[in-house]
């Protein structure tokens, strides 16, 4: 299984999450279910905002775009993780673990991107609302969104191209439940220094850059409420500002963690444990905290079901 010899390894074996077989069953369910709600969460977003007119603003433009990436991130890993919580040998081939890393860092790094976007579409409608209309015009939104797909592909290129140009050679044992590059790194047959650094940079530029944009949009949208008469709507932007920044935290936190720090030649339980949160938890809960308690969503629910 994880032999050493120095013939190039053709597939991976993951340990996974879990070796007893009672925890393996909790796990299918509990991934069952976040994989569900995900699912369902996401698509009803992107139908509802498709098909009600009174959702086609700049906002559920990118919602939309975010709940898409959503389902991609999700899909590229939890129903694997699913298949092999019921078997024994878990594996995958290294043409099937290049392209995971592949989808899994354009959708992830487009993720963090649109984030950003989306705090900035934010700060200009609550510190700028005479100006709204004529910044966040739909053109510029369309060069937004594509701008943050684009980001994402740069950076997946670039941060896939250097992991997977290094050799792999004898180990092909991952103590981790899906392919990505802090997890590959560790069995690399060469010296990985400098692909660190790149994906360090890459870091850098998709997480540390766009968490820096939400941070200041929150901080003046925040200013800006507190020098407002204080009232409901007050309570709406706090409640709203509060419930973004925990998603942000949960998000850019445990990807900065697993993408940002030295990488250790050992994959612990605390590493899966948190990379459990960008690629299953926050997908299930962006659709919640971002659209499903919106007062335009549940309007717009109320009228699918109506008809």
């Amino acid at each position: 299984m994880g032999e050493e010899n120095q013939t190039y390894v053709t597939e991976f074996v993951f340990l996974g999450l879990s070796q007893d077989p009672q925890t393996q069953v909790l796990l299918f369910f509990l991934f069952l279910i976040i994989y569900m709600l995900t699912v369902l969460g996401n698509l009803l977003i992107i139908v509802l905002i498709h098909t009600d007119s009174r959702l086609h603003t700049p906002m559920y433009f990118f919602l939309r775009n975010l709940s898409f990436a959503d389902l991609c991130f999700s899909t590229t890993t939890v129903p694997q993780v699913l298949a092999h919580l019921l078997v024994k040998r878990k594996t995958i081939s290294f043409a099937g673990c290049s392209i995971q890393i592949v989808v899994l860092l354009l959708v992830g790094c487009t993720e963090c991107a649109l984030l950003a976007v989306m705090s900035y579409d934010r700060y200009v409608a609550v510190c700028k609302p005479l100006h709204y209309s004529t910044i966040m015009t739909h053109w510029v939104c369309v060069q937004l969104a594509i701008g943050s797909w684009v980001s994402g592909a740069f950076v997946s290129l670039v941060d896939t191209t250097f992991t997977l140009h290094l050799p792999y050679q004898g180990k092909n044992v991952i103590n981790h439940f899906f392919c990505e590059p802090p997890a590959l790194l560790k069995l690399a047959s060469a010296d990985t220094y400098s692909t660190e650094m790149v994906i360090f940079v890459m870091g850098v530029v998709i997480l540390l850059a766009p968490v820096s944009l939400i941070l200041v949009s929150y901080w003046n949208i925040i200013s800006t409420v507190i020098q407002m008469q204080f009232g409901e709507g007050s309570l709406k932007v706090f409640s709203t500002c509060g419930s973004h920044l925990i998603v942000v935290v949960l998000f850019y936190g445990s990807a900065i963690f697993a993408y940002m720090r030295p990488n250790s030649k050992i994959m612990n339980e605390r590493d899966k444990m948190i990379s459990v949160f960008y690629s299953a938890v926050t997908p299930m809960l962006n659709p919640i905290i971002y659209s499903l308690r919106n007062k335009d969503v549940k309007d717009a629910l109320r009228r699918v079901t109506a008809k």
